[in-house]
């Protein structure tokens, strides 16, 4: 177990509440999911990974978390390989969500912080793995910039706290570049200043950009403009 965190996790939480639209998201994808859940509310898609002592937090506060219970090998293997001083969590479900208590994988989700080859926490990007199912990747241009800017804060703080979280996502934006460069397709980046870039995968190069250039992914390419608060 790696050292203990100093981190005030209900401080963190508190300076992380702005909305990341102001739609609710959860209700724009739910109805395509077969459960009738968020995708991002239900382990079927992904399953929340926090920090040992985020789960002592939540775990004293209340009684919405508890620890993942995999269904199989493959899940079990995929909450294992969580890494060192990480715990994989399953909370009661969206429709008992307490969200002062949402955990940080909870809140950030479907982004991620892009770390530049250099080693420079620049803004943030998406999870690519969700682009046909979470509606948020397809409307960036709705993301809030109090959001934005809550993101950075919160991860500038955890990256002083943790040393090795940075080099993690130095190497995750890597992995991107490379998946991205495959696609011949440009990674989008929502920058700390506030401004959009297109990343060019290969060179790692900035350009201006709109949010709304990115385009729609799976089911929210014939979607009209009727979003539901």
């Amino acid at each position: 177990m790696s050292a203990a965190l100093d981190i005030d996790w209900k401080a963190l939480y508190a300076t992380f509440e702005a909305p990341i639209t102001r739609y609710d998201c959860g209700k724009q994808c739910a109805p395509l999911s077969d459960s009738g859940d968020p995708f991002c509310c239900t382990t079927e898609h992904t399953i929340p990974v926090v920090f040992y002592e985020e789960w002592q937090y939540l775990s004293a506060k209340t009684e919405l978390w508890h620890i993942y219970a995999p269904e199989d090998k493959t899940r079990r293997d995929l909450a294992e390989s969580a890494g060192d001083g990480l715990l994989a969590l399953e909370c009661l479900g969206w429709e008992q969500c307490e969200r002062d208590y949402r955990s940080l994988a909870c809140r950030t989700f479907p982004f991620y912080p892009y770390v530049s080859r250099e080693g420079e926490f620049l803004g943030l990007s998406y999870y690519w793995a969700y682009e046909d199912r979470c509606w948020v990747i397809s409307h960036l241009e709705l993301i809030t910039d109090d959001y934005l800017q809550q993101f950075v804060a919160v991860y500038d703080q955890l990256f002083a706290a943790v040393s090795s979280e940075l080099e993690d996502y130095r190497r995750y934006s890597a992995t991107a570049r490379r998946v991205f460069s495959r696609w011949k397709r440009s990674i989008p980046l929502l920058h700390r200043d506030g401004a959009t870039y297109a990343i060019n995968p290969t060179t790692a190069a900035l350009t201006p950009t709109d949010a709304v250039d990115f385009g729609r992914h799976g089911p929210y390419l014939l979607e009209f403009e009727t979003f539901e608060k």
